[in-house]
């Protein structure tokens, strides 16, 4: 179990790895854990069973929990998962991960905060004081379920997702379709077109976007499913992420 101190919180990371598998592929997944931008924790046992698939292939996955609503807003919740990546490069030797093959992945809230690492990446600043901002918070490969990508009409005073409250000047900076450039990691989309919470339309235009940059990317539709992949869906939607990693991280 690892700690770490950032400027909102408290936060802890446990690094899950198979300990059958040799360590000559130091690969690590990301896994974004945030809906509607809330960061709930659940015991370590449940998180290991939803990614079995991840483990079996070789992969370390660390939950990365932010900053949640009500308390903190979006824009702190991306300062925060940034952070943690950077942290997470700074100590990777001591976990036997390679920092240059680092995939991210999440869906609807943590989906939007993976595509937010992915364009809108750095390689450090230089002379901060803070040896973690030092680091890069680039990654390798994303996958995203069902992500809100531009959060320009959506910010404002909102019961249900009050870390969406924040100044409106402050959206376009936390919007990653606003950020995409052809310098961005391989990203696969994936979502329901009968999502009512996040329609589908925020993947397509997303995909255009991709398309636009010449960034690598799919976008793949669930036909009938909601928000939130369920059953067949969320099998389907496991293996093609895991297919991804394995095609852009081994």
């Amino acid at each position: 179990m690892l700690f770490m101190a950032t400027k909102m919180a408290w936060h802890w990371f446990i690094l899950y790895c198979n300990r059958k598998m040799p360590m000559a592929q130091p690969l690590c997944l990301w896994l974004v854990v945030s809906g509607g931008w809330v960061s709930r924790w659940s015991p370590a046992q449940r998180y290991a069973s939803r990614f079995d698939d991840m483990l079996d292939a070789g992969f370390t996955v660390i939950p990365v929990h932010h900053g949640s609503a009500p308390r903190y807003r979006v824009p702190e919740a991306y300062a925060d998962v940034s952070r943690a990546i950077r942290h997470i490069k700074l100590h990777a030797g001591q976990h036997g991960i390679d920092p240059d093959r680092i995939g991210v992945t999440g869906g609807s809230a943590g989906g939007h905060l993976s595509l937010m690492l992915g364009m809108d990446s750095d390689a450090g600043i230089n002379g901060d004081r803070d040896e973690v901002m030092r680091n890069s918070n680039d990654v390798a490969a994303i996958v995203a379920y069902f992500p809100p990508v531009d959060l320009r009409e959506i910010t404002g005073p909102n019961d249900r997702f009050p870390a969406l409250d924040f100044e409106p000047a402050k959206a376009a900076a936390i919007s990653p379709i606003l950020h995409a450039d052809p310098t961005d990691p391989p990203t696969l989309l994936i979502h329901g077109d009968a999502d009512e919470l996040v329609d589908i339309s925020n993947s397509v235009d997303m995909q255009a976007e991709f398309e636009k940059q010449h960034i690598t990317s799919e976008f793949v539709t669930i036909p009938g499913a909601g928000h939130g992949f369920r059953g067949e869906d969320a099998t389907q939607a496991a293996a093609l992420r895991l297919d991804w990693f394995k095609r852009y991280l081994l």
